[in-house]
């Protein structure tokens, strides 16, 4: 039987919560063999970010080359792209390997609040990368970003700027409901025919570090194992909710720490 192999193009995150290290946790405990492109190396804790290093483009490129050249990769999901140069080697690339299952987080701010992308490159990621993506997972704050507008309070705003999102050239918006209000987390997936609504009970911890990151990991293990775009996000969803529910019974640094990835596996004690 042919392992499923995802990559994630993204920066790296020296705590170990999200980037590169959370996609390559959420592949691994969703099934999926995962490789790795990273775009910037970052320091940073459960506290915030402190420096960031950009991979020259040119290197990104001989990642990419190197990974599809060998490996059968059958979803990409792609996260912090750092700046427009990098952007650009990106669609080269996935437009070089005809890429397939593409899934994009477009991570403008941290989770602690610090920006994880150049104002300059937020065009590029609008006009040269969405487009090239068949899913794209902005959190509330980040889908009103792109959209240069307030971010939606209600299920028909939500709906409005989730067809604004699709009018920029992908087929599908996960908008997901993290940052809302309520007894319930809602993510909307939006297609041109449809919107699903996926609830979950809102869970109160502070420990959500890499959410995003592994949400849409979790989402691109899936479309990597063959399953549908609908079906992926609900797995996701409830892969997601489910390490949230159990972050907790992690004690990892003092600010806000990482979701528990692995905690299917977890040994009763």
């Amino acid at each position: 039987m042919t392992t499923p192999i995802a990559l994630t193009i993204a920066g790296s995150d020296s705590s170990g919560g999200a980037g590169i290290q959370a996609d390559l946790k959420s592949f691994a405990a969703c099934g999926v063999y995962g490789a790795s492109v990273i775009t910037a190396l970052t320091a940073q804790n459960t506290r915030g970010v402190t420096a960031i290093h950009a991979v020259p483009a040119d290197f990104v490129t001989a990642q990419l080359d190197a990974v599809f050249s060998d490996l059968d990769v059958k979803a990409v999901k792609i996260g912090m792209v750092a700046q427009r140069d990098v952007i650009e080697a990106i669609v080269a690339g996935l437009a070089r390997w005809s890429a397939k299952h593409v899934v994009l987080d477009p991570v403008m701010i941290a989770t602690s609040g610090d920006r994880l992308l150049p104002t300059e490159a937020v065009d590029a990621l609008r006009s040269r990368l969405i487009p090239r993506a068949g899913l794209i997972t902005p959190n509330l704050p980040e889908a009103a970003a792109l959209l240069d507008t307030d971010i939606a309070t209600s299920d028909d705003e939500i709906e409005r700027q989730g067809h604004r999102l699709l009018a920029l050239g992908c087929p599908a918006v996960l908008i997901k409901g993290g940052h809302g209000t309520g007894a319930e987390s809602t993510d909307y997936l939006i297609d041109r025919q449809t919107t699903i609504r996926l609830a979950a009970p809102r869970i109160a911890t502070q420990n959500t570090h890499g959410t995003g990151c592994s949400l849409s990991s979790a989402v691109a293990a899936g479309l990597a194992q063959g399953y549908d775009l609908a079906t992926s996000v609900r797995r996701a969803k409830d892969y997601i909710s489910a390490a949230i529910a159990a972050a907790d019974r992690l004690q990892i640094g003092h600010g806000h720490g990482p979701v528990h990835h692995f905690h299917a596996f977890e040994t009763k004690r």
